[in-house]
Parts: structure tokens; C-alpha cells; sequence
């Protein structure tokens, strides 16, 4: 049998698909039903008080709002704020585990991916949080390309330089396209819009989950 991971806080499973590629059976959990959900089993619940025996490693990804720019731009408190207590049960399973947010949640040591890294068109800064050491491919420098954005429920490219800024920096234009162009550039095909602003690139998972893998492997 594949080991088993626990996708906690699933939504529709771009993590679960980069694990289901690294060779894990994967189990979602996730408060919200997900009729589309990628991994094998799906399982609606408090990611917060599901039981955590019976598996071989853990992911979970908490909500992401109260730790990402847009959030700190409009200053709202009202977004929960998990990846602490999240930890602490993580850590009491005594399964090796996973913790993925956006840049500036409070992660111990993260390792940060970008899809420009991994041959994809699209820049999607998200960090890792794991005992597992990896050696992670870089972002290119400068992110060159005209790469897409997909977040606030939309994709835009990033388009040629369109001026200077009062301090000669580029002005970079920004274009609407479609969720089409999103979903090829993040590896994905079975979302939404909206599912897709909040998903990661299953290639990010595949990359981790085979770390994971071979730290098992050395384990038994």
C-alpha cells in the first residue's frame, strides 16, 4: 500500500494532486464540502479537531488571510490566525509534517518555492514549513518573463514595460486573461476561478512530497 497523508485544510486539492504524484494515498479534510476535491478520499470536517492517527505524514495548509499582503493593505483582524496551534498538534502526532502559507505567515525556517522555479508560468511565492531538510530550486533572478499572477479571484499577465516611474524604475503592465491561461500555468485543470486564487501548484508538493518520501524510506 502507498503511505498515507492527511491534506488538512484541503480546499479542492492542488496540494493533494502534487502528493497523489509523489506516491502518497492522500485523505483531505476540509470544514467546507469539496465535490471536486483531487485526492483519493475526502473527508468533511475541523481540520482543527480531526484525528491524526493512522497517518504516515501530515500536510496542512491554514487560511492563509491574515498573513497575506492584501490583508495588511486593508488592516483587517477579523481572519483567523491557525498556524501556531496548528503546529503544536502537528508536532504531538509525532508524524513528519508540512505547514504551507504565503510570505510573511510565521513560519519556523521555511523554504520558499515559486513556480518560475519549477518551469511554470506563473509567480506564486509560497513557503514550507517542515523537520525535513530539502534542497529547493531557486527563482530565477529578476523573474523575467511574462508570467502570470493568479490571485483575488482573477489571473493577470505581466506584460511589457509600459514607462519609468519619477525614479526611473519600470512600469510594468498588467492584463485580465483568462482562467484557462491559469489553470495551464498552474499545472491544474479541474477548477474554478475562484478555487484556483487559493490553491498552490501541485508540482510544489510533488517536490516536497518526495522528500517526505525519502525521509520514510530511510526511517524503516
Amino acid at each position: 500500500m502507498k503511505p498515507r497523508l492527511l491534506d488538512l485544510f484541503s480546499g479542492v486539492g492542488g496540494a493533494a494532486r502534487g502528493y497523489q504524484m509523489a506516491g502518497f494515498h492522500v485523505t483531505g479534510v476540509d470544514i467546507n464540502p469539496q465535490p471536486r476535491y483531487a485526492g483519493d478520499v475526502f473527508i468533511q470536517a475541523d481540520a482543527m479537531t480531526f484525528p491524526l492517527e493512522g497517518f504516515d505524514a501530515i500536510h496542512a495548509s491554514p487560511p492563509c488571510q491574515a498573513y497575506s499582503l492584501a490583508n495588511n493593505i486593508h488592516g483587517r483582524t477579523d481572519h483567523p490566525t491557525l498556524i501556531e496551534p496548528v503546529r503544536e498538534r502537528l508536532i504531538e502526532s509525532g508524524v513528519p509534517y508540512v505547514i504551507e502559507n504565503v510570505p510573511g505567515a510565521p513560519l519556523r525556517n521555511p523554504y520558499l518555492l515559486c513556480g518560475l522555479a519549477f518551469g511554470l508560468n506563473v509567480k506564486r511565492h509560497r513557503l514550507f514549513e517542515t523537520p525535513i531538510p530539502m534542497l529547493v530550486p531557486q527563482c530565477p533572478p529578476g523573474h523575467p518573463g511574462d508570467w502570470l499572477l493568479v490571485f483575488g479571484h482573477t489571473v493577470l499577465e505581466r506584460c511589457k514595460q509600459s514607462g519609468r516611474t519619477p525614479n526611473n524604475g519600470p512600469i510594468l503592465r498588467r492584463r485580465h486573461v483568462g482562467t484557462d491561461r491559469g489553470r495551464a500555468a498552474m499545472g491544474i485543470d479541474w477548477m474554478n476561478r475562484d478555487e484556483l486564487s487559493e490553491a498552490i501548484p501541485p508540482a510544489y508538493t510533488e517536490y516536497v512530497g518526495s522528500a517526505v518520501l525519502e525521509h520514510l524510506a530511510v526511517k524503516t
